[in-house]
């Protein structure tokens, strides 16, 4: 292939995935990943102030990868919601930049700079 050929393509696959962002429904939360725990728990901040214990449910582990600073979606639990929760999606750094130009994310520049 040619290297126009390829860029073409690698804008394609940029746009296609900044089209299908996923954004929190419900009472489901933007969250920014704090500390790794361990045994696939970690406490993440939310834009509400509150910071949850949460953990990747397990049929997610192999599939989501994250680390300090990563922005993801959180699910808080129906018992004891203000302490934990679930991860449930991770953003990948182009949807968080395209998060930050829309203004999604204000609410977390205010607690941290990431």
């Amino acid at each position: 292939m040619s290297k126009k050929k390829e860029e073409q393509q690698k804008q394609e696959k940029i746009q296609q995935e900044i089209s299908r962002i996923h954004l929190p429904r419900g009472r489901e939360t933007f969250g920014v990943i704090e500390q790794r725990l361990g045994g696939s728990r970690m406490r993440v901040m939310s834009p509400d102030g509150k910071t949850r214990i949460c953990r990747i449910p397990g049929r997610l582990t192999r599939k989501l990868w994250v680390r300090e600073g990563d922005i993801t979606i959180v699910e808080p639990w129906e018992y004891g919601g203000d302490e934990k929760g679930d991860i449930i999606y991770k953003y990948t750094p182009t949807q968080t930049s395209f998060l930050k130009k829309k203004g999604y994310l204000k609410q977390l520049e205010e607690f941290e700079e990431f």
